[in-house]
């Protein structure tokens, strides 16, 4: 992925319209879970997003949804076979 320029210069992209900064968390992480509400929040170093707090759900959420793709590219490598027949009375 291509990171953004602005006259030359590279940007980071910040991936949440919420952020806070590392200190900030440490002081009052509550504070901030409870501001966060059920949004992502970008955790700032310099400036920079270190990472990032997402609710539980969401995080449940984006773990089935790859695994879900997981599983989709699992069929298409298999959906030309080998195929081995067999009969509903053998199983």
């Amino acid at each position: 992925m291509n990171k953004p320029t602005i006259h030359g210069v590279l940007m980071d992209v910040i991936l949440s319209n919420k952020t806070v900064s590392v200190t900030e968390l440490k002081r009052s992480f509550s504070d901030v879970l409870k501001k966060a509400e059920d949004e992502a929040v970008a955790i700032l170093s310099h400036n920079k997003a270190e990472a990032y707090l997402l609710p539980a759900a969401h995080y449940e959420m984006l773990m089935a949804y790859l695994e879900d793709l997981e599983d989709a590219q699992l069929v298409k490598e298999r959906a030309e076979g080998p195929f081995i027949k067999v009969s509903l009375d053998d199983l």
